[in-house]
């Protein structure tokens, strides 16, 4: 007899758990029916059920890793323009454990993403995603003078994702390098080299190093 509705959605709810331990502690290298089977203790034939291949677990894994990145708490977005670029990338970035684990699950996908064709698409389509939310935020920065008036937001918005990420990736493999305080100094001299220099700076955007008062207002 298959089980009712309700009792399936809930065992599913289950397998999910499991699955996200797994990866929490194995990434998605170590993703397979048997780890997540022996996470729940289960046999594999009872989650072969919900995962007939090593692909459906691993598509279901890639969407459970995306709804729970959107799930996650968020910084208040603070005044229009920079202020609320910074921190929609302070978001982003691994500054407490719950970021940094799922970072580090993220960044092992990427190999995945990379040797399939439809997942590297996928990714691809996630990072579209990713620059067009904050494309409009340095359209407003643009606008309110915080950014030279030929500044390209779509190209800020490329630069600023591709930063940060980089910054994602030393931070995982050497966080003695790169701990909270400086990783947080680090977007922000990014940011104060995007935005238009000081009066007293003497026109120099070389000068500009520290945010402005006025997009750090929350």
């Amino acid at each position: 007899m298959s089980p009712a509705p309700g009792d399936r959605e809930a065992r599913r709810k289950d397998v999910s758990e499991a699955v996200w331990r797994v990866l929490a502690d194995k990434g998605f290298g170590g993703l397979t029916l048997r780890a997540v089977a022996a996470a729940m203790g289960v046999s594999t034939g009872m989650l072969m059920h919900y995962f007939p291949t090593k692909r459906a677990l691993t598509t279901h894994a890639l969407n459970l890793l995306e709804e729970r990145t959107a799930e996650r708490p968020r910084r208040a977005r603070p005044a229009a323009g920079l202020a609320t670029v910074r921190a929609m990338l302070l978001d982003i970035l691994p500054l407490t454990p719950g970021d940094t684990a799922r970072n580090r699950i993220w960044v092992s996908s990427w190999d995945l993403s990379l040797a399939d064709e439809e997942l590297a698409t996928e990714q691809a389509d996630r990072y579209t995603r990713l620059r067009s939310t904050i494309r409009p935020h340095l359209d407003a920065a643009r606008d309110l003078g915080q950014l030279p008036a030929v500044a390209d937001p779509e190209q800020l918005a490329a630069a600023a994702v591709a930063f940060t990420h980089g910054l994602v990736v030393q931070a995982l493999f050497d966080p003695g390098r790169f701990p909270e305080d400086v990783q947080i100094t680090m977007l922000d001299d990014f940011l104060a080299s995007t935005a238009l220099p000081r009066p007293d700076s003497g026109g120099s955007p070389r000068a500009h190093v520290t945010p402005p008062a006025r997009w750090m207002e929350t």
